[in-house]
């Protein structure tokens, strides 16, 4: 097989090295030096950092996104014989979380449009043994919070914020983080606020619901080791991924404010490449805070293939999607999300992006796209 050669990868997260290497090493060679390895100082003046940022009462710092929401769920209470509705178009992740604490991952179709979840398939998919909803923030684009916020308020459910993909964004005054009840973040090393490695964070209003999450993640038994009234694994974010992530936290905003104009660019650029749908700015005219810029394509395979062939990297997100995976009996019914998953194509897109290489993506999408292999 021929092997290309990209000129531009999908994601090259040595450009984002490069440009904050020296308080990277900083940051690590900092905590190598304490001697305090786990549970130490870093992580408790991350934990303080990321709940001011986020403008919500707690933070609780884990081990992943994955164990972020598992933890919120079980520290609310919810396991065997339960329901978590989650939309059926988002990463495997959100429903293993659900899974993982013996609940019942119950699917909703989305937004043919948006890929976001559908409040009407929400409605219709609580039943009786719903015990929490989860709005999953889709490549930087919200849930529609008000609307999960009112099923939730109806029936008296949890209302769980997924913002893995949505770090600084904010709905109103409000910033993702301190909108549901509780709010899963992952740091995963591709995330606009990332780590070396895997870490994740809760934030949180609710005291009761940040002890549980506190405790559970140390074995049941918290930090100083007390009494273990539940059965908890070891999830804890590290001294040296919370220094990681507490040098990189200023750089935040100006990433995110990047993000925003690379999105414009890429619209700009492609507003006339026919055929190919465009992710679109909030109804208000805002740009989302985005972290993945996703076109579709009726012939998705070919266009990526013939991208690929003249050096430039994609990804796919996602495919296939959860409710098709063995784990969950591969059930469908969700046309939305199916038809997205066989045309989604997401482009080269990180804050590190020079405008010349933005350009480069552009102009290889376009072209790619008039080819015979995407007719």
């Amino acid at each position: 097989m021929l092997r290309v050669e990209l000129r531009i990868p999908f994601c090259d997260l040595s450009a984002a090295l490069a440009s904050r290497g020296a308080a990277t090493e900083a940051a690590l060679l900092r905590v190598v030096r304490s001697g305090r390895y786990v549970l130490g100082p870093e992580v408790a003046s991350f934990e303080e950092e990321w709940a001011g940022f986020n403008e919500a009462a707690y933070a609780i710092g884990v081990g992943s996104g994955t164990a972020a929401l598992s933890l919120i769920l079980r520290g609310a209470g919810i396991g065997q014989g339960d329901e978590v509705i989650v939309p059926a178009y988002t990463a495997p992740a959100t429903w293993m979380a659900v899974a993982l604490t013996g609940a019942r991952p119950v699917g909703a179709d989305v937004d043919s449009r948006t890929g976001l979840v559908d409040p009407r398939a929400v409605g219709a998919a609580i039943s009786p043994r719903t015990a929490a909803l989860v709005g999953v923030h889709l490549f930087g684009r919200l849930a529609p919070m008000a609307s999960l916020r009112a099923l939730a308020d109806r029936d008296g459910l949890l209302l769980v914020e997924d913002a893995s993909h949505a770090h600084g964004a904010r709905e109103g005054e409000l910033r993702v983080g301190a909108i549901g009840d509780a709010t899963a973040f992952s740091f995963y090393p591709t995330k606009l606020l990332g780590a070396l490695g895997d870490a994740g964070a809760v934030t949180t209003d609710d005291e009761q619901l940040a002890r549980a999450v506190r405790q559970l993640r140390c074995y049941g038994q918290g930090s100083p080791p007390s009494d273990a009234v539940a059965i908890g694994p070891n999830s804890r974010l590290d001294e040296l991924q919370a220094a990681v992530l507490r040098s990189r936290l200023a750089e935040l905003e100006p990433a995110l404010n990047r993000l925003r104009a690379l999105g414009r660019r890429y619209r700009d650029a492609l507003a006339s490449a026919p055929e190919l749908g465009l992710p679109q700015p909030a109804a208000d005219g805002r740009e989302p805070a985005w972290h993945q810029f996703v076109v579709t394509h009726r012939a998705r395979d070919g266009l990526r293939a013939e991208m690929a062939r003249r050096g430039v990297g994609s990804a796919v997100h996602y495919q296939p999607l959860p409710p098709r995976l063995s784990a969950f009996a591969g059930s469908g019914g969700f046309s939305a999300a199916e038809n997205l998953s066989r045309l989604v194509l997401s482009l080269p897109f990180d804050p590190w992006l020079t405008d010349a290489q933005a350009d480069v993506v552009c102009e290889v999408t376009g072209s790619a796209n008039s080819s015979r292999a995407c007719t």
